[in-house]
C-alpha cells in the first residue's frame, strides 16, 4: 500500500447513578454501546456525587470546570448547537445535546475518506492511481479543481482528490472518491462494520444540497451559477418547506457523541491501519478551510487535525456550520471535539467566537491536570 503516492459525560441513567453513590456493583453489558457508556458512567463526577475510583481530586475539579463551561457556552449560544468533547488519555467526555442530530454537510468527508482509506488497507483501491475528471464529475458549490478541468479532462490520481477533498473541502474531489469507494452504501457499510453509531451518511453532493433547496438534480446546475439560478427561481414556499424539512430531519445528520467516537477510534488505530492512520491525520492537520473555526482558539504550539462542513443559507438562517477534529496538546495529550451548529441566524463571527471558547476550555483542561 502506499498512501503518500499521490502526494460521555452525561450517559447516566438513574440505575447506574445510583450504583455509583451506593457503591452497588453495576450489572455486566452485554454490547459494546452499553460498556461504553458504563465506563464513561463511573468516570463522571457530577456535583454532590462520590468521587471515581482512581481520580485525583484535580481531575475531578477539571472535568467539573471543564463540563460546567461548555454547558455555560451553549446554553448562551443563540441557536441549535450539540458539542462533545472526549479526553482520549481517559476516554471522560462531556458533551451539549450530543444525542442530537444535527446537519453534518461536509463533515461527512471525514467519513469518505475513512471508508476511502478502509479500502486502500484492503488492497481494494489505490490512492498513487491515475484518475481523470471530466466535466461530467463537477457537482455544485465549493469545487476549485472545476477550473482544471478543461475539454480532455484533468488527469490526477485518487490521493491528489482525497487531499483536495479534505483541506480544501472539494465537493468534485469527494463525490469521485466516494464513487470509487462503492457510494454511500459503502461509506454506510463502514459505519456499521465499526460500531459508530449515532452517524448517517447522505446521498451525496448533488442530491443533498439540491433536495435541500428543493430541487430535482439536473447536470447543468453544475456550471456557472447554474444551481443558484435554479434555486432563486423556485417559490418561496417550495424553498422554505425544502429547507425546513432538512433541518428537522437531516439525511446526513449525525450526533456530536457519534462523532467523537468515530474520531476516538480512529486515534486509537480501531478503523486504519497504522499508516493509513497517520496519513489521515496528517492531512486533515493541513485544513485550509475553517481557519478561524477550532483552530481559532489554539494557544502556541497545540495542533488541530479538523474537518469543517458548512450548509446552506436560506433568508438568514445558516442550516449547518460545524468542525470536527483532534486536538493535540505541546506534551502530546490529545482530545476529540465536535461542535455541530444545526441552526442560527447569528453572524459567522459569533459562531466561530463558540468555536474559539469551547477550545480555550480544553485547553484550559489540559493545564489543569497537567498542574496535578
Amino acid at each position: 500500500m502506499n498512501l503518500l503516492s499521490g502526494n460521555t459525560g452525561r450517559l447516566v441513567g438513574a440505575a447506574v447513578l445510583v450504583g455509583l453513590l451506593t457503591g452497588l456493583a453495576l450489572p455486566a453489558a452485554k454490547t459494546a454501546p452499553q460498556q461504553r457508556k458504563l465506563a464513561a458512567a463511573r468516570q463522571l463526577q457530577t456535583p454532590g456525587s462520590v468521587r471515581p475510583i482512581g481520580l485525583r481530586p484535580g481531575e475531578i475539579a477539571a472535568r467539573n470546570v471543564l463540563d460546567m463551561r461548555i454547558q455555560q457556552l451553549a446554553r448562551a449560544f443563540p441557536g441549535k448547537v450539540g458539542i462533545a468533547v472526549r479526553d482520549l488519555q481517559s476516554g471522560w467526555t462531556t458533551d451539549w445535546q450530543g444525542h442530537a442530530y444535527y446537519p453534518q454537510q461536509s463533515v461527512s468527508k471525514f467519513w469518505v475518506a475513512l471508508t476511502a482509506l478502509d479500502q486502500v488497507d484492503r488492497g481494494v483501491l489505490d490512492l498513487s492511481r491515475p484518475v481523470v475528471l471530466r466535466r461530467s464529475d463537477l457537482t455544485l458549490f465549493h469545487q476549485p479543481v472545476a477550473a482544471l478541468i478543461k475539454k480532455d479532462g484533468y488527469s490526477t490520481t485518487l490521493g491528489a482528490l482525497m487531499t483536495r477533498a479534505l483541506t480544501e473541502s472539494d465537493n468534485t474531489a469527494n463525490d469521485f472518491i466516494l464513487r470509487r469507494a462503492g457510494g454511500p452504501d459503502a461509506v454506510r457499510a463502514f459505519l456499521r462494520r465499526n460500531g459508530i453509531e449515532g452517524v448517517r451518511f447522505g446521498p451525496g453532493e448533488r442530491l443533498l444540497q439540491s433536495q435541500t433547496a428543493g430541487l430535482t438534480w439536473r447536470q447543468e446546475y453544475s456550471v456557472g451559477n447554474g444551481f443558484s439560478k435554479a434555486r432563486s427561481a423556485l417559490p418561496d414556499k417550495v424553498r422554505r418547506a425544502a429547507f425546513e424539512r432538512y433541518l428537522a430531519n437531516p439525511v446526513d445528520g449525525a450526533t456530536a457523541l457519534g462523532i467523537v467516537d468515530g474520531l476516538d477510534k480512529l486515534h486509537r488505530g480501531a478503523l486504519l491501519s497504522p499508516e493509513a492512520t497517520r496519513h489521515l491525520l496528517f492531512t486533515m492537520s493541513n485544513t485550509k478551510t475553517g481557519k478561524q473555526r477550532l483552530k481559532g482558539g489554539l494557544s502556541p504550539g497545540w495542533s488541530c487535525a479538523h474537518k469543517t462542513g458548512t450548509g446552506q443559507d436560506y433568508g438568514g438562517t445558516v442550516a449547518g456550520y460545524n468542525d470536527i477534529g483532534i486536538l493535540t496538546s505541546p506534551d502530546g495529550r490529545s482530545y476529540a471535539v465536535s461542535i455541530l451548529i444545526g441552526r442560527t441566524t447569528v453572524g459567522i463571527p459569533t459562531r466561530q467566537l463558540l468555536m474559539n471558547d469551547v477550545v480555550r476550555a480544553i485547553i484550559s483542561y489540559d493545564r489543569q491536570l497537567a498542574g496535578y
